[in-house]
């Protein structure tokens, strides 16, 4: 998906206080020289090692990594509790489930 749409989303849903700190977390999560394992399969600019900035949401494709799929595995299987969010109209784990 578009990553705007995924910041659109997220505030949405979680985070309405802008979209900038929603994408930079984003493209954190795309790069393979800032994080161990990236969450975040990207495609576009995500910037460079050298400090290059990323491209604009709106050029840049994101989905979840195998990894990022793996921490959410057992998710369902609600062995971890839930807590609304600010409007009280969706629910996020408090911690992740993860076997990794």
């Amino acid at each position: 998906k578009k990553s705007a749409r995924v910041v659109g989303d997220v505030i949405g849903k979680y985070h309405p206080h802008g979209d900038t700190a929603v994408y930079d977390t984003i493209v954190r999560m795309a790069q393979p020289f800032s994080m161990r394992y990236m969450l975040v399969d990207g495609q576009g600019n995500f910037g460079s090692v050298d400090g290059d900035m990323a491209a604009a949401m709106r050029y840049t494709e994101v989905r979840m990594s195998k990894v990022a799929h793996a921490l959410l595995a057992d998710l369902e299987k609600e062995t971890v509790d839930f807590t609304p969010n600010y409007d009280e109209t969706e629910f996020a784990p408090i911690v992740l489930p993860s076997r990794v």
